[in-house]
């Protein structure tokens, strides 16, 4: 049986915009292309029902495809090849190229911290996807991995060849792809930042006075309650913000009569021991004679 040739497929979209990341680190990319039907460098054809066939058959709880640096897979969780993250999901999407329609791959991916600096850095800002034309006992094609390059034209055969053990699986010639991450969703109405919860709580309680340990405590607990549960519904916090509103009443009434009970001290006659002058009579002393 005549081996499948890699090959190799160019298409360069817009990058007009940089990667754009959040503060927080992004859970998954937006939809980028990665392929387009009947595009090549080296004269084979992307067929139209590999892209049709990889967009239904990926799933990652049956094969996952993981991003590499050119294709090369590393032995070694630290090294400088080892995977930069997981393809999540593809979908396929006509497109228009040139006044002509055609059928293209997108994928989306869950990167690692280090590949979004590497393409906030316009450091390995191509992608090429590695695909296997008749994917275990289905006989169809499936998206078996994804790379990132900075140099789409030395993505030859001697390379691709030395980077999989199965040397029937097909690769696309590198596309330049910006990342623009999607970020995880927060509940809006439903919830509370913990650091503004924590700001308002630690305003509140900025004048602590000596004997207010007990309660203190407990104000404490609250807050560790907060950060346990850093986004808590509505009602979870209506009820967690009554219980801390009493531990603050409460909290001020031991100061005001702490307050008090010092000012009555202060206002107390050092000197025990002086007895005061007595008041009536003569200074006689009558005896019963």
């Amino acid at each position: 049986m005549q081996q499948r040739r890699p090959w190799r497929y160019s298409n360069f979209p817009n990058t007009d915009t940089m990667a754009k990341t959040t503060s927080t680190a992004p859970t998954k990319s937006k939809f980028f292309r990665v392929a387009v039907e009947g595009a090549t460098t080296d004269g084979r054809v992307i067929d139209r029902a590999f892209i049709e066939q990889m967009a239904a058959n990926f799933d990652p709880q049956v094969y996952g495809a993981r991003i590499w640096v050119e294709h090369l897979r590393s032995t070694w969780a630290d090294g400088a090849f080892k995977a930069y993250g997981d393809v999540t999901a593809v979908k396929a999407e006509e497109v228009e190229l040139g006044g002509v329609k055609k059928l293209a791959l997108y994928a989306q991916i869950s990167p690692t911290p280090e590949l979004v600096a590497m393409n906030k850095a316009r450091q390995k800002i191509y992608t090429s996807i590695e695909i296997n034309p008749k994917f275990s006992d289905t006989g169809e094609a499936y998206l078996v991995g994804l790379a990132v390059t900075d140099s789409p034209a030395s993505l030859g055969t001697e390379v691709l060849s030395f980077a999989t053990k199965n040397t029937g699986n097909l690769f696309s010639a590198a596309e330049e792809t910006t990342l623009e991450f999607e970020d995880a969703p927060q509940p809006e109405t439903e919830g509370i930042k913990l650091s503004d919860t924590l700001k308002n709580l630690l305003n509140r309680f900025t004048n602590k006075t000596t004997g207010d340990d007990a309660r203190f405590g407990e104000l404490v607990g609250a807050v560790e309650t907060l950060a346990t549960h850093a986004n808590l519904s509505a009602d979870e916090f209506a009820a967690e913000k009554t219980r801390v509103d009493g531990l603050e009443a409460a909290l001020q009434k031991t100061n005001e009569e702490f307050a008090a009970f010092r000012q009555k001290v202060e206002s107390t006659d050092a000197n025990g021991s002086h007895r005061p002058a007595a008041t009536g009579g003569d200074g006689l002393i009558e005896t019963d004679c």
